[in-house]
Order: C-alpha cells, then sequence, then structure tokens
C-alpha cells in the first residue's frame, strides 16, 4: 500500500482555530483560541502533518495573526503544509522562512500559473502544493468568493505541465458539514492528469478515511480532517492506526 497521510486541519481567523461550513464566513465556529495547543492535541494522537489555512489570507485581508501564530506550529516537530492568500514569491519565502515543509498555492495558480512554475523552479516540487476548490464542476478562488469557468482537471493538468505534483483537491459543497468525500471526483482528477490528490471536504466517520485509503494505489495520497476530529465523530487517533503499516 502506498504512503498515505491523514491531516489534521487547523484553520485560523484572527489567530483562533474554526471552521467554517463550505467556506462561508459567516457560518463560523470557533473551536480554540490557542492554535499551538489544538496542535499538540492532533500530535499526541500520532499525526505527523498538519493543515493550516490562513483563512483571513484566502479572503484578501491580512491575517497578521495568522502569520503570528505560524512559528509556533512549525516548532512542535511536525510537518506543517501551509496556505491561504499566498499569492507572490515573498508570500512563499516568508512561509517556508517560518518553517513550513509545503506551501498551497490556490487563487494564484488561476490567475499566474507563471509564478507556480517559478515558485516550483526555485524552491522544488515537494515545497510547493496547488489548491484546487470547486464546487459543481467549476473551481472558485479567492476565499471561494469568486467564480471561475476552469474544470478542475483542465487546472490539474496546466499544473501539472507548470510542474507540480502534488495537488489538494476541496469539494467546496461537502466541506465543513460532513458530507462524504466525493472520492470518486478526487480519484478521476489523479488518474486523468497523473497528479498526486489529497482529498478534502465531507470527512464524516471512519468509513471516508477507508474509502480514501482504499483509493491509496490510485493517485489518493491523504486526506484532510476538520470538523469531524473537532466535533467527535471521528477518532483521529483511530484513524492515524488504520493507515500506518505495522
Amino acid at each position: 500500500m502506498s504512503k498515505f497521510t491523514i491531516f489534521p486541519a487547523i484553520d485560523l481567523r484572527n489567530g483562533r482555530v474554526v471552521r467554517l461550513e463550505q467556506g462561508d464566513p459567516d457560518r463560523e465556529t470557533v473551536f480554540g483560541t490557542d492554535p499551538a495547543k489544538m496542535a499538540r492535541r492532533w500530535l499526541l494522537s500520532g499525526a505527523e502533518w498538519l493543515h493550516v489555512v490562513n483563512l483571513d489570507g484566502a479572503f484578501d485581508e491580512a491575517g497578521a495573526a495568522n502569520w503570528a501564530a505560524l512559528p509556533a506550529l512549525t516548532q512542535l516537530g511536525a510537518k506543517v503544509q501551509f496556505g491561504g492568500g499566498i499569492r507572490t514569491m515573498a508570500d512563499i519565502t516568508r512561509a517556508l522562512d517560518a518553517g513550513v515543509n509545503r506551501v498551497i498555492l490556490g487563487t494564484v495558480a488561476i490567475e499566474n500559473p507563471a509564478l507556480v512554475s517559478k515558485a516550483i523552479t526555485q524552491f522544488g516540487k515537494d515545497k510547493i502544493a496547488v489548491g484546487i476548490d470547486a464546487r459543481n464542476g467549476r473551481v472558485k478562488t479567492r476565499g471561494w468568493m469568486k467564480d471561475t469557468a476552469v474544470n478542475p482537471v483542465d487546472l490539474g493538468k496546466e499544473m501539472r505541465a507548470c510542474g507540480v505534483r502534488t495537488v489538494i483537491y476541496t469539494d467546496i459543497g461537502r466541506d465543513g458539514v460532513l458530507g462524504g468525500v466525493n472520492v470518486q471526483a478526487t480519484v478521476q482528477l489523479s488518474q486523468v492528469t497523473g497528479l498526486k490528490v489529497i482529498a478534502s471536504g465531507g470527512v464524516s466517520t471512519m468509513e471516508d478515511i477507508e474509502r480514501c485509503y482504499a483509493q491509496a494505489e490510485h493517485g489518493l495520497v491523504g486526506v484532510i480532517t476538520g470538523r469531524a476530529i473537532y466535533d467527535g465523530s471521528l477518532d483521529l487517533e483511530e484513524a492515524l492506526n488504520l493507515v500506518t503499516p505495522s
């Protein structure tokens, strides 16, 4: 079985740990005010990676409190992938300098694909991932607030040509509402493009983890879980034990 990673999500707004329903800033639940404390909880469960999102940055806000929280997260011993409003080479450098292992580019992949190519060339394919966030088969940008006419598979092919090897695919309609992972669309994206794909959006129970893990040989290399582990409908330690070879 291929290496498969479960990423506990730490979504930050004004330095607080929150979850949004379907990315809607007006449907926010606050789960904590100390991101490092929350991160330690997931690391004690056995997590090796953290998926950290600067939601303020995604919404075109500065997100200063979220950037300030980042070094404490990268110093805990886990690997960190970080995204949200990263749209310049300076932003990428800032994140890597803060100890981030992999930077996620989202909106810029649509608006400035040349920057993605430049980032891959400068920092390497292991340091850069692209977030492809879609609703009803169309990519959305700017914190999911802006519609595009772009199909996720077409964007995936373009990113592959730019040198990208790993993408995070989010089905927006399922995010934050425990609606079940869109495994079919996630695997299709990998199969058609040759990209390694991390699934995001909709994890609810252990069954979702099992369904994703079963596709590890078909390019689905990981899954992000947020609300399920915060609400307790998914036991992170149990999930990690499932995907960790004994």
